[in-house]
C-alpha cells in the first residue's frame, strides 16, 4: 500500500511504547493467535463429532511443523525488502492476507465435505495457514525489536504473550461456546473478518516511513543476489553464535523453561487424578489463563523497572516455586480454593518469566537480522520444551506427581544459576547499548 504520507522526507521513528505501538503489535500477536486457537482446540472437537479417527487429530500437530523449521528460511524474511510496503509490512500484508483467504476458503465449505471426503484439503489448507503465520511471525519480531527501547521490550513482549493468549480464546474457547447455535461456516467465517480488522494497524503503518531500512550488519545488501543456498544460512548463524558470551546465554535460553515444559503437562492430569471433573477442570484452566494474561501485562511493568537479569531471576524463582507448589498438592492434598490460588500463582509467574526471558532474546538480536537472530532463539526454546515436555508422562509416572513436582521446581532453579552466571560473567553489557532505528542507545 503506498500513501502520500511515504513520499514525504524519511523521519526516522525514535523507539518509544507509544499508543500506534501498542496498538501495531498487539493486532499483530492477536493475529497469529486466532488461526493457532481454531487449530489447537476448535478443530480437535469438530473432527472427533464429525467421526473422524482419532489417530488423524492426533497428527494435526504434524502441522505445527513449519512454526519449528521457520528458522531455515528466517534470514532471507530479513534479507528480502518490499520497496513499496517495507521490509516488514511486505512479508506481513501478504501472509496475513493468504491466511484470511485460506479460513475464507475452510468456512465457504460445507463441514460435512470439509471433515469428509474433503479432509485432505482441510489438512493441507492448515499447513499452508501454518506456514504463512510462522512466516509473518518472523518478520513480526523482527518489527518489534526495531520498534521497542530496550527498556520497554518486557511490555512489549506482553503484548505478544497477551495478544496471541486472546487471539487463541477467541478462535478456541469462544468458538466452541457460538459454533452449535452459529454454524461451522458463520464461525470461521468470524474468525477470517476478525484477522481482517487485526491487519488495518499495519496496513495503515507507513514503515518505510517511520522505519528506514537500514544496513545489514554483515555488509550485504536487502536483495536476492547472494542467492539462496546453504552458505547463507551457515553464513548468519555462525554469526550469530560467535558473538561474545552467546554460549553462555543460549544454554540460558534451552534450560530457562526445561522445569516449566516438564512440569506443566501434568497439572491436568494430577487435578483428574484427585477427582476433578473436566467441566473443573475447564473452569479452572480459563481463570489460570486470564491470570497468565495479567501476569504477561504486570512483567512487562515490572521488567522496565527491575532491568532484565534481575526480572529473568526474579520471575524464574516464581515460577520455580509455582510448580513446587503443585508437588505439595500432590503429596498434601488441597482444598479446592487454594488449587485456584496456586494454579493462578504459577500462571501469574508463567507469563512474567516469559516476557523477561522473550525480552532479554530481543536484547540479543543484530542490527538488520532481527528476525532472524530472534527466530533461531525461539526456536531452539521450543524444540527443547517440547522434547521435555514428551517425557512429563514417564517422569510422572516412575517418580509420583509430587517428586515429578518437585523435580520441576529444581530444574527451573538450576536454569537459574545458568542464568545469573550469565549476567555476572557479562553483566547487562549485551543490554545496555541497544541499536535503534534513530541510530541512538536506549
Amino acid at each position: 500500500m503506498h500513501s502520500p504520507a511515504d513520499d514525504k522526507p524519511v523521519q526516522t521513528l525514535k523507539p518509544t511504547l507509544s499508543g500506534g505501538a501498542i496498538v501495531l503489535l498487539a493486532t499483530l500477536y492477536c493475529a497469529q493467535g486466532l488461526p493457532s486457537g481454531l487449530i489447537a482446540h476448535s478443530l480437535p472437537v469438530m473432527l472427533r463429532q464429525h467421526g473422524v479417527d482419532i489417530a488423524t487429530i492426533g497428527m494435526l500437530k504434524l502441522l505445527a511443523l513449519p512454526w519449528m523449521l521457520k528458522v531455515l528460511w528466517a534470514p532471507w524474511i530479513d534479507r528480502i525488502a518490499s520497496q513499496r510496503l517495507g521490509r516488514h509490512r511486505g512479508w506481513i500484508l501478504p501472509m496475513q492476507a493468504s491466511v484470511i483467504a485460506m479460513l475464507v476458503g475452510v468456512a465457504l465449505l460445507p463441514p460435512d465435505a470439509l471433515f469428509g471426503t474433503y479432509l485432505p484439503v482441510l489438512l493441507g489448507m492448515l499447513l499452508l495457514i501454518n506456514l504463512a503465520a510462522s512466516t509473518q511471525d518472523i518478520a513480526t519480531d523482527g518489527l518489534a525489536v526495531r520498534m521497542l527501547p530496550s527498556r520497554w521490550r518486557g511490555l512489549g513482549n506482553s503484548l505478544q504473550v497477551g495478544g496471541y493468549k486472546i487471539g487463541m480464546i477467541v478462535s478456541g474457547s469462544l468458538l466452541l461456546l457460538v459454533v452449535d447455535d452459529w454454524g461451522w461456516n458463520a464461525s470461521v467465517g468470524i474468525v477470517a473478518a476478525l484477522l481482517g480488522l487485526m491487519s488495518l494497524p499495519v496496513l495503515l503503518f507507513p514503515e518505510r516511513r517511520r522505519l528506514p531500512q537500514t544496513p545489514l550488519s554483515d555488509g550485504t545488501k536487502h536483495s536476492v543476489a547472494e542467492g539462496f543456498g546453504p552458505g547463507l544460512l551457515l553464513r548468519h548463524y555462525r554469526g550469530f553464535i560467535a558473538r561474545p558470551g552467546m554460549g553462555w546465554w543460549l544454554l540460558v535460553v534451552l534450560a530457562f523453561k526445561i522445569g516449566d515444559s516438564l512440569g506443566s503437562p501434568m497439572i491436568k492430569p494430577l487435578l483428574v487424578d484427585h477427582g476433578w471433573r473436566s467441566a473443573a477442570v475447564g473452569q479452572l484452566t480459563l481463570v489460570s489463563s486470564l491470570a497468565g494474561i495479567a501476569g504477561a501485562f504486570a512483567g512487562g511493568l515490572l521488567y522496565a523497572r527491575l532491568g532484565a537479569m534481575r526480572s529473568l531471576i526474579l520471575f524464574g524463582l516464581l515460577q520455580a516455586a509455582g510448580l513446587a507448589a503443585f508437588g505439595w498438592i500432590a503429596h498434601h492434598g488441597a482444598s479446592v480454593p487454594l488449587v485456584y490460588g496456586i494454579a493462578v500463582f504459577e500462571q501469574v509467574a508463567d507469563g512474567m518469566s516469559t516476557v523477561a526471558l522473550f525480552a532479554m532474546m530481543m536484547n540479543q538480536c543484530r542490527p538488520a537480522h532481527e528476525g532472524a537472530d530472534y527466530t533461531v532463539q525461539a526456536c531452539a526454546q521450543i524444540v527443547v520444551a517440547g522434547m521435555i515436555g514428551a517425557m512429563s508422562g514417564w517422569s510422572a509416572k516412575y517418580l509420583g506427581y509430587a517428586g515429578h513436582f518437585m523435580l520441576s521446581g529444581l530444574l527451573a532453579v538450576l536454569a537459574l544459576v545458568l542464568a545469573g552466571r550469565h549476567g555476572v560473567r557479562h553483566g547487562e553489557a549485551s543490554n545496555a547499548a541497544q541499536w535503534n532505528p534513530a541510530g541512538e542507545t536506549s
